[in-house]
């Protein structure tokens, strides 16, 4: 194992004041719990939105507690659940009078921990509601979507529900705006490489050198099939046939793409795929707005990519395109 830490046992809690000491005018430790990240512009009258998850996938979560999107954080071991302690606490600290939506990836653990954490905050009397994403199309068929993990199609979730709740969106409609933003947003990727937990330290499953694993999830989770390497044209049209089964595009449609690097894969590979996935939609007609090239869920130093594409309409693409400013994200590529 190759990595740039002090010990495995660390890694996480260092990696996280590292993060605070880079950002201290826009997020902090709530109550000092390095582990609870919330915006350090609090926002009264608002939706508070929420999220959490395991580390390994910076961007995500954390990355994206910033005004315009999410307003706290609940962060957990290396692709491991925070408690629903943490949870319970970051919903009291981001109650700001209208509400907090628990915006997360569909996983087992996550879904647990929260389901404690918003009983607690309901006896308390926060009124607080969740949406689970499940975006990636590879991890179970449409007939059983609510099994599909949640992957790279969060960020767009917390754009849109963040820029709502900005906007003065009550709870109800909050949650219906988010819930059309995901139900025309689909994702999938590819890996080429493994990926290696610092605490285990060993890669999470073994590829071929000549190969490339399509549909894996981002703990390295097994994908759909393991094929010989393709061409990022070949890759391209592959994820987007296998999207727009679900996803019906037509000439004047407005859509938005993220191209999303797994942790080791060049941003010049990543615009590569872009130009080819652009040339399909132009070819159907369909404009591309404020494309989202680069990082933004990872696993950590694993190679490949995921492709989301997110179908919009005038009052999605206007919350797409709303100011948000965060550690991690900022919109100022608006087109």
């Amino acid at each position: 194992m190759k990595k740039i830490l002090n010990k495995p046992e660390d890694f996480v809690d260092e990696m996280i004041e590292g993060i605070l000491h880079a950002y201290p005018n826009k997020i902090s430790a709530l109550n000092g719990d390095k582990r609870v990240i919330v915006n350090k512009t609090k926002k009264e009258n608002k939706v508070g939105i929420v999220t959490a998850g395991g580390s390994g996938h910076l961007p995500v979560f954390l990355g994206y507690v910033g005004d315009g999107m999410l307003d706290g954080c609940a962060v957990g071991n290396v692709f491991a659940s925070p408690s629903a302690n943490k949870m319970y606490e970051m919903i009291k600290a981001c109650d700001f009078g209208k509400g907090v939506l628990c915006l997360y990836g569909n996983y087992g653990g996550d879904k647990l921990n929260f389901e404690m954490a918003m009983s607690m905050a309901e006896m308390d009397g926060i009124q607080v509601k969740e949406i689970r994403v499940m975006d990636d199309i590879a991890s179970s068929p449409l007939t059983a979507k609510d099994k599909r993990r949640g992957v790279a199609g969060m960020v767009f979730a917390y754009k849109i529900a963040g820029a709502a709740a900005v906007k003065g969106y009550d709870l109800e409609k909050l949650i219906s705006v988010t819930k059309r933003a995901l139900d025309n947003m689909r994702t999938m990727g590819i890996a080429l490489s493994p990926c290696i937990v610092p605490e285990v330290g060993k890669p999470t499953f073994s590829i071929n050198e000549d190969e490339m694993e399509i549909g894996m999830g981002i703990h390295g989770e097994v994908g759909i099939e393991v094929s010989k390497i393709k061409t990022s044209a070949e890759v391209a049209k592959m994820i987007f046939d296998k999207i727009a089964t679900e996803l019906s595009f037509s000439s004047g449609d407005e859509v938005s793409v993220m191209i999303n690097g797994l942790g080791a894969t060049p941003l010049e590979e990543l615009f590569i795929i872009y130009r080819d996935l652009f040339n399909i939609l132009s070819g159907l007609g369909v404009k591309a707005v404020s494309p989202h090239i680069g990082e933004f869920a990872t696993s950590m130093e694993m190679a490949g990519l995921s492709i989301t594409i997110m179908k919009l309409d005038d009052e999605l693409k206007t919350l797409l395109l709303h100011d948000a400013n965060t550690p991690f994200y900022t919109n100022a590529n608006k087109k």
